[in-house]
């Protein structure tokens, strides 16, 4: 469970954007969607992340979005928004809008303009980390071509930049390296679909996708995982993992709010370059969901 000290355990999702038909941020869902979420048992939100698709923001959106969060959570709910930019100024002053909107925490990608070497990397979570706000960083390599490997991740900790990360290299021996590296830095679940080997491994905390469309399910796989009860986590992590492993492919965005949608919550459509999904993964993302809702029933 997420703490004063530490409100970055426990669930966290990072949380879908809901568009309307125009493409316009439907901020009202979104505010009913933060309620949701609180009310189903999952422990915080991480809005402006890729899968709330900030990226395709303007600052005014991406700015109103930190505030409703931050309005809509109720006491014990973390809000830890996503600070990723091209670069440290850009990122400190999305860090300096979510402490000034009330969040706890903050979602800090290396450098996102260039393939950074680990001089700036190191130096880019120093300048954000001026604020004063805690860091929890962000290692996929996949979309930034920069690996946060062990040994970086160990010296951000040391220099005291970072509290945590959010691991989404999918490989979970990172783990056990960074408890020897860095007893103390807490590792989070950034892949849904390696949750259960991750927590075994040590992870106090889940930032994760599929909780927007499945929250009761993944709150209680999680807290399965948490007290050690494989008899239970075992099989609801089977039984989910046909969706979970949508959260590492490409159309992960489409695919979830289409799994929303499914289970009767809005997802809508995305933004441009995001596509609609072709009808075969479609069609097997909707059968994979409405299977799962039929088991749980």
């Amino acid at each position: 469970m997420p703490t004063t000290s530490r409100p970055w355990r426990g669930v966290i999702v990072a949380s879908a954007l809901p568009f309307n038909e125009k493409l316009e941020v439907d901020f009202d869902r979104f505010a009913s969607h933060v309620a949701w979420l609180a009310d189903a048992g999952c422990q915080g939100i991480t809005p402006n992340g890729s899968l709330g698709e900030y990226q395709t923001l303007t600052a005014a959106e991406r700015r109103r979005v930190v505030e409703i969060a931050v309005e809509i959570a109720p006491e014990g709910f973390s809000v830890i928004p996503g600070s990723a930019a091209y670069g440290a100024r850009e990122a400190s002053e999305w860090t300096e809008q979510a402490a000034e909107a009330g969040a706890q925490a903050v979602l800090v990608l290396p450098p996102t303009a260039y393939r950074a070497e680990t001089d700036s990397v190191m130096a880019h979570y120093a300048e954000v980390a001026r604020i004063g706000l805690p860091i929890v960083a962000y290692n996929n390599p996949f979309d930034t071509k920069v690996d946060l490997k062990p040994s970086i991740l160990s010296n951000l900790f040391h220099e005291g930049h970072i509290v945590a990360v959010k691991e989404f290299s999918g490989d979970v021996r990172r783990a056990y390296e960074l408890a020897e590296l860095a007893p103390d830095l807490e590792v989070l679940c950034g892949s849904d679909d390696v949750l259960l080997e991750m927590v075994i491994a040590g992870a106090k905390g889940w930032i994760a996708g599929y909780p927007n469309a499945l929250p009761i399910e993944c709150v209680d796989l999680y807290t399965a995982l948490e007290r050690g009860d494989l008899d239970v986590a075992l099989p609801l992590y089977r039984l989910l993992h046909p969706l979970l492993r949508w959260d590492s492919q490409t159309e992960f965005v489409q695919a979830i709010k289409l799994s929303m949608d499914v289970v009767g919550r809005y997802g809508g459509p995305c933004r441009p370059p995001r596509r609609p999904l072709t009808s075969e993964i479609a069609q097997d993302i909707r059968n994979s969901t409405e299977m799962l809702v039929a088991a749980s029933v």
